[in-house]
C-alpha cells in the first residue's frame, strides 16, 4: 500500500475502464490510487504467453478493437494503433454437395461476386449493402453519443432521425429485420451473429437483448468496423498505465480489495494490506462485485454464453472450398455452423440444457494482419494465432465441471472443432504447434472459468445486461439525471460510488467508454461544487 491514506479517487480494479478513467483523473489534477487483485493491469484486455516456452503473445481474452473512441486516444496520448482487416468476413458452406462460401471483402465488385456465387442472383447483395448502409448511418449517429452525456431515448430518437431504421433495432425483434430483408439462411445467419456474441438469446427474443448485442458490434467508431489491435490487445493497456502513471495515478498490484464502506460523502476501501480513505470510488468490476464489497445483497445477473479458445498453428489448414485461399478467409471473421438455422436450433438445444450438436462459433486470426504478436523465428517459420469464440454455451449447462474435470467443456471444444473440421482439407489437430513440454498449443475457457479468472459473473463479458444507449427511469428513477453520476450512466445507489466498467451503461467490449464517463461525472460533480 502507498504511504498516503486518503485521496480524492480510489478506483478498484485495473482494468482498460478503470485505467482510462484514473488518467482522465490524475491529468486534471486529482489524486488517484487504483488497487488491482492481479499482479498485472489490464484485466480482460491482456496480450499473454499462453503456451509455454512458445514466443507467442496472444490476446487471451478480448480480441479486437470497435468501441474504444479516437477521442480517448487522442486525449490521453496515447501510444497506440489499429489496423483494418482486408477481409471482413468468410463463411464456409456446401450447396448441391460441394464446398462453397461467403467471403465479404475485397471492394465491393468481389463481394458482390462472392454473393452471386453463393445465392444466383445479386438480390442478396443488394439487401445487403440496404441493410448495411441503414446501419452505417446509425453509427455514424448514435457512437458519438457514448462519450457525451446521456440523451434521453427520444432525444436519441430525433438525433437518429429515422423512424424505420428506430423501429426496426430498438423496438422489434431483430430477427423481423434480418428476415425482412434477406431470404438466404447463410446471409441471415452471419448477419444474426453480430446479436449473439456473448448474449444467449433467440432472434425472435422479446427482451431485445439480442438488439442491444447487436447494436454495440454495429456502431463502433462510427463505421461499426472491428480492427486488429497492433501489438495485441495488452499493447492498449500497456499504453493506458503508462498514461496514468505519467499523469501522476498510483497503481498498486496484487492488492484485492475486500471492503467498501461509505456514507455518501466519503469511502473507505479496504484490502489485505490496509485501508485508505477517499472522497470518490469508481468501481471497474461487476455491479455482483460491488454488492460483495458492500455487504449488500447482489443484484440480478444474466450469464454468460461463450466458449473462449486460444490456438497456435505452425501453419493455417487447407480449406475444402479450393477457390479461397485460407490466409484470405482467417484474415477475417470466419463463421462456423452460423446459419440461421444452426443458431436457432443451436439455441433451443442449449436452451433445452444440452450442448448444441453443431456448436456454432466464430475465428480470428490476429497474427495475418499483426506478425508483431510474434517471435521472429515463428514469423519466419509461417506460424499463425487463432482464437474462437464459440456461441450459444450458457453458464448453465458447465455447472458440473470443475477446474480439475472440465468434462463438459471438453467434450464441447472437441465438438466445436469438429464443426470447424468439415470445412477443411485437413484436420486441424495437424496443424496445431507444440509447447516447450510437447503439448498442442490449445487452451479453451469456459463462462465458468471467466468467473474465476476475471470476476465475470456467470461468465458474461458485459458484467451485467446491455441497455440501450439511452436514460432509463426504470432502471434509476426519473431523479438519477439530476446527479452527474446519473446523467454519465455510471451511477449506483451510494451517491460517491461510480461504475466505471462494462456494467455501467454503455459498457461492455474494449471501448474506455465507462471509464471516460465515470471521470467526467466526477469532474463535473467537483466543477458544480
Amino acid at each position: 500500500m502507498p504511504e498516503r491514506t486518503s485521496y480524492d479517487v480510489v478506483i478498484v480494479g485495473g482494468g482498460h475502464n478503470g485505467l482510462v478513467a484514473a488518467a482522465y483523473l490524475a491529468r486534471a489534477g486529482r489524486s488517484v490510487l487504483v488497487l488491482e487483485r492481479l499482479d498485472h493491469t489490464g484485466g480482460a484486455a491482456v496480450s499473454t504467453r499462453a503456451f509455454a516456452g512458445v514466443d507467442a503473445r496472444l490476446s487471451r481474452y478480448s480480441y479486437l478493437v470497435s468501441l474504444l473512441p479516437s477521442k480517448i486516444v487522442r486525449d490521453l496520448g496515447l501510444r497506440f494503433a489499429v489496423r483494418k482487416r482486408t477481409v471482413s468476413s468468410y463463411t464456409p458452406a456446401v450447396r448441391e454437395g460441394r464446398p462453397t462460401g461467403l467471403l465479404v471483402g475485397g471492394g465491393p465488385h468481389r463481394t458482390r461476386q462472392a454473393f452471386a456465387e453463393l445465392t444466383g442472383s445479386d438480390r442478396e447483395f443488394t439487401a445487403w449493402q440496404r441493410f448495411y448502409g441503414s446501419t452505417h448511418r446509425l453509427a455514424e449517429r448514435v457512437f458519438p453519443t457514448l462519450t457525451e452525456p446521456l440523451p434521453t431515448r427520444d432525444a436519441l430518437r430525433a438525433r437518429i432521425d429515422d423512424d424505420a431504421t428506430w423501429h426496426a433495432f430498438f423496438e422489434r425483434p431483430l430477427g423481423e429485420a434480418i428476415e425482412a430483408a434477406f431470404t438466404d439462411d447463410l446471409v441471415r445467419g452471419v448477419v444474426l451473429t453480430d446479436a449473439l456474441i456473448g448474449t444467449f438469446a433467440a432472434a425472435h427474443d422479446p427482451s431485445l437483448r439480442q438488439n442491444r448485442c447487436f447494436l454495440y458490434h454495429v456502431i463502433g467508431g462510427g463505421t461499426g468496423d472491428w480492427d486488429v489491435p497492433i501489438g495485441g490487445m495488452g499493447a492498449l493497456t500497456d499504453a493506458l498505465a503508462d498514461a496514468a502513471r505519467r499523469a501522476g495515478a498510483e497503481i498498486v498490484t496484487r492488492c484485492a480489495v475486500t471492503a467498501l464502506a461509505t456514507d455518501g460523502n466519503t469511502a473507505e476501501v479496504t484490502c489485505e494490506q490496509g485501508t485508505v480513505g477517499a472522497r470518490r470510488v469508481l468501481v471497474n468490476a461487476a455491479p455482483r462485485e460491488l454488492a460483495r464489497l458492500l455487504g449488500e445483497d447482489p443484484p440480478p445477473s444474466a450469464e454468460g454464453a461463450q466458449l473462449k479458445v486460444n490456438m497456435l498453428l505452425t501453419r493455417l489448414p487447407r480449406l475444402r472450398d479450393t477457390r479461397v485461399d485460407p490466409r484470405e478467409a482467417f484474415s477475417g471473421t470466419f463463421h462456423i455452423a452460423e446459419g440461421y438455422g444452426q443458431l436457432a436450433a443451436a439455441y433451443e438445444q442449449a436452451a433445452a440444457g444440452e450442448l448444441p450438436a453443431a456448436p456454432p462459433s466464430e475465428i480470428y486470426c490476429h497474427s495475418l494482419t499483426d506478425p508483431s504478436v510474434l517471435g521472429p523465428d515463428l514469423v519466419r517459420a509461417g506460424y499463425q494465432t487463432l482464437t474462437l469464440f464459440g456461441l450459444h454455451t450458457p453458464a448453465r449447462l458447465f455447472a458440473g465441471d470443475t477446474p480439475e474435470h472440465p468434462a463438459t467443456r471438453d467434450r464441447l471444444l472437441a465438438a466445436t472443432l469438429t464443426q470447424l473440421d468439415a470445412h477443411l482439407a485437413e484436420p486441424l489437430a495437424g496443424c496445431l504447434a507444440e509447447d516447450a513440454d510437447g503439448r498442442p498449443c490449445i487452451e479453451a475457457r469456459s463462462p465458468l472459468d471467466l468467473d474465476r479468472e476475471l470476476g465475470l459473473p456467470g461468465g458474461n463479458i458485459f458484467h451485467r445486461e446491455l441497455a440501450f444507449p439511452y436514460a432509463d427511469p426504470e432502471a434509476g428513477g426519473a431523479g438519477l439525471r439530476d446527479t452527474a453520476p446519473g446523467r454519465w450512466g455510471v451511477a449506483t445507489g451510494h451517491a460517491n460510488v461510480l461504475l466505471c466498467g462494462a456494467g455501467a451503461v454503455r459498457g461492455g467490449g474494449v471501448s474506455g467508454i465507462p471509464g471516460h464517463n465515470a471521470a467526467m461525472a466526477v469532474l463535473e460533480e467537483r466543477e458544480g461544487g
